[in-house]
């Protein structure tokens, strides 16, 4: 039944047996979040690949408007990972001008400082990964302020796995970690105009 929200979408792997029903359920789920997620574009595409492990399954889904998706599902149902891997481009110079590319860029605190404000600008469809290292039982601070349209961010530990889910701006975060390492807060325009915004990181 879920498909049928995704009539557009054609598997490119097909695998027969038991990972075969592994690999449908995590499309299933990949696909359900993307509608929850993606916007308009986001309710019909196509999977790019779907690629099976125990660990849990790889999903890449290029959404209507073109843009490409990692998303990882896992046995339950549930998802740890869905990010921009590919933002759309219309052609026409859509992401020319945006002062933060896709990539990523590591925040660091000047010294004695237990914080760090950036500014950046994302152009419609694309996403920028701030790197942050920091350790088990320390706070984490966030706020993602656009100064014009809207941005959502998701934070991922350092396993990869997700500390927080997909959140609009108009929500800041403030929690504890339970993972050390580089933790990633990816911030992501899945608007139709470019933003301009800043971004203040605390770690305590």
């Amino acid at each position: 039944m879920k498909r049928s929200f995704w009539n557009l979408f054609t598997p490119a792997l097909a695998i027969s047996g038991t990972a075969a029903l592994a690999m449908s359920d995590a499309d299933d789920a990949c696909i359900d979040h993307l509608r929850q997620v993606g916007g308009p574009d986001g309710q019909s595409g196509t999977i790019e690949s779907s690629q099976f492990s125990e660990a849990g399954t790889l999903v890449m889904l290029r959404d209507a408007g073109g843009t490409l998706w990692r998303c990882i599902a896992y046995k339950d149902g549930s998802i740890g990972e869905m990010s921009v891997v590919e933002p759309m481009d219309d052609g026409g110079g859509a992401m020319d001008g945006a002062s933060g590319s896709t990539g990523s860029q590591r925040v660091t605190f000047d010294a004695g400082s237990t914080g760090a404000e950036l500014v950046g600008q994302l152009a419609p469809g694309e996403s920028q990964q701030y790197v942050l290292g920091a350790k088990n039982e320390q706070f984490l601070y966030v706020r993602v302020a656009p100064r014009n349209g809207s941005l959502d961010y998701v934070i991922r530990n350092p396993d990869g796995s997700e500390l927080l889910g997909l959140m609009s701006a108009d929500k800041e975060y403030r929690g504890q970690l339970w993972q050390s390492g580089d933790h990633v807060v990816e911030v992501i325009n899945r608007g139709s105009s470019a933003v301009d915004y800043n971004v203040i990181f605390g770690i305590e």
